[in-house]
């Protein structure tokens, strides 16, 4: 069978830089598991995974705009250091949940001087290409029910 809209697939991966660094691998671990066309994945993997099948193996490219995106440089902020009531040391590296104007941000602490603490909305791998060695394991039919919640069930898949 070959991926296509509401196909669930299960793929391993390892993700490098082009520094050629490992950023994250499925290996020892579970493939991942999407349902294909429902946005679970960044769309440029999505894009060349397409039309492959089973026990393929494949090396995709994904620029940035197809990724994470570009860097925003309004998403990196110098905050005041008693913005993070509680929190006894702020460290670069730290990680935490702002409420902004548009909901939710995950913001990453980038540098803490004096009072001033510098953080960093963009995710991780933004402005980066990413580089996917894939092999693919299992493409199956989506139920009825997982193309309703848009996502995987069962094996790899979230339970309810």
């Amino acid at each position: 069978m070959q991926i296509a809209q509401n196909s669930v697939v299960a793929f391993h991966y390892t993700l490098t830089n082009d520094a050629g660094e490992v950023l994250d691998s499925s290996e020892g671990r579970q493939p991942l598991t999407y349902l294909h066309g429902a946005g679970n994945i960044i769309p440029g993997l999505e894009k060349q995974l397409e039309g492959r099948e089973a026990g393929e193996k494949l090396n995709v490219t994904v620029s940035p705009e197809e990724g994470y995106g570009e860097v925003q440089p309004q998403l990196v902020q110098e905050v005041p250091r008693d913005a993070f009531q509680g929190v006894e040391s702020v460290e670069p590296g730290m990680q935490f949940q702002a409420q902004t104007q548009g909901g939710p941000l995950m913001v990453t602490v980038t540098k803490v001087e004096g009072d001033t603490v510098t953080v960093d909305g963009n995710h991780p791998l933004a402005g980066q290409k990413l580089n996917f060695d894939v092999e693919i394991s299992n493409v199956r039919e989506a139920s009825q029910e997982e193309i309703e919640h848009g996502h995987v069930h069962g094996e790899g898949g979230v339970e309810h």
